[in-house]
């Protein structure tokens, strides 16, 4: 009893460059400045940046506290 995959198998796609060039890609400005500004009033961003004062914290360096000597 054999089954065959849901998706057909990942193969290369025509007219894509080989894997190992790079291609350039371009993308309008206007549109990228839209994008950022719709994803700052976003409730995820706002938890990035929650998420990045947390862990800011835990590597922040600690004050060493030393007990008085006792006399």
């Amino acid at each position: 009893m054999t089954t065959e995959p849901d998706e057909p198998e990942a193969g290369p796609v025509p007219g894509a460059p080989p894997s190992g060039m790079l291609a350039e890609v371009r993308y309008s400005l206007p549109d990228l400045l839209a994008e950022i500004e719709a994803e700052k009033g976003s409730a995820s961003f706002a938890m990035e940046k929650l998420d990045q004062a947390e862990i800011g914290k835990l590597f922040k360096t600690k004050k060493v506290v030393r007990a008085k000597p006792k006399s």
